[in-house]
């Protein structure tokens, strides 16, 4: 049932079951193919999208069609949220990075779910707060920082959001491929494989075809930043 996985997003984690209720009446389900693009920036915005299972990337796409990776996003996570606060058009695309189901919610409703229950609206601007200060640190990484502090920060960002500890290391089990981890911290595919290269031949990391372990040892990977 919908109402049970409406349970497991933040956003609503203090209403009851007849308040879960009343939502699952008014959201959508929509799934998506892998590399499909689910908004596109500049499109109206007139939806909050929850995901309920899969990931999504976050672009930006320039006028000769190259992509700027700015953030990816998990079961649990919301996105579309700035567009419906102020009435703009997106700020960036949406494209989904497996194959994806999403629960939607019509800006008219949301806002009349946030009118009868305001502690939702805060936890929606406590994640914005959060997420522009992400975006403040990635700034002043791409400014401050060289490639290997950039790697290596990205690398404990993605190990605090997706890793899982499994005896005494941090396991990333769907890592992010060399593009776009270039993508994220403004260098080339080339380099950023070299960097990798030198973290995993230091004992920091081990990188194999669909994760990246990093070590215990590799704690020292902060001594990059």
């Amino acid at each position: 049932m919908v109402r049970d996985v409406l349970k497991s997003f933040p956003l609503f984690a203090d209403l009851d079951d007849e308040e879960l209720t009343d939502i699952e009446k008014i959201v959508m389900t929509k799934k998506f193919s892998k590399d499909e693009i689910i908004l596109y920036q500049f499109d109206p915005g007139d939806s909050l999208y929850m995901i309920a299972g899969g990931r999504v990337k976050v672009v930006l796409f320039s006028k000769d069609g190259k992509e700027v990776l700015l953030s990816t996003l998990g079961t649990s996570d919301f996105f579309g949220e700035m567009s419906l606060l102020d009435g703009m058009p997106r700020s960036a695309s949406v494209v989904a990075l497996e194959d994806s189901e999403l629960i939607v919610l019509k800006r008219r409703d949301f806002l009349d779910l946030i009118r009868n229950h305001p502690e939702i609206a805060l936890k929606i601007l406590t994640e914005l707060s959060r997420r522009l200060r992400e975006a403040d640190r990635k700034i002043g990484s791409l400014i401050l920082m060289d490639v290997y502090g950039r790697v290596a920060r990205l690398l404990l960002d993605l190990a605090e959001k997706e890793g899982k500890k499994i005896n005494g290391e941090i396991v990333i089990e769907k890592r992010l491929k060399h593009k776009d981890i270039a993508s994220m911290v403004g260098a080339s595919r080339e380099t950023v494989s070299r960097v990798l290269r030198d973290f995993a031949q230091s004992g920091f990391i081990t990188v194999d075809n669909k994760r990246i372990i990093i070590h215990q040892s590799g704690t020292d990977i902060e001594n990059k930043i």
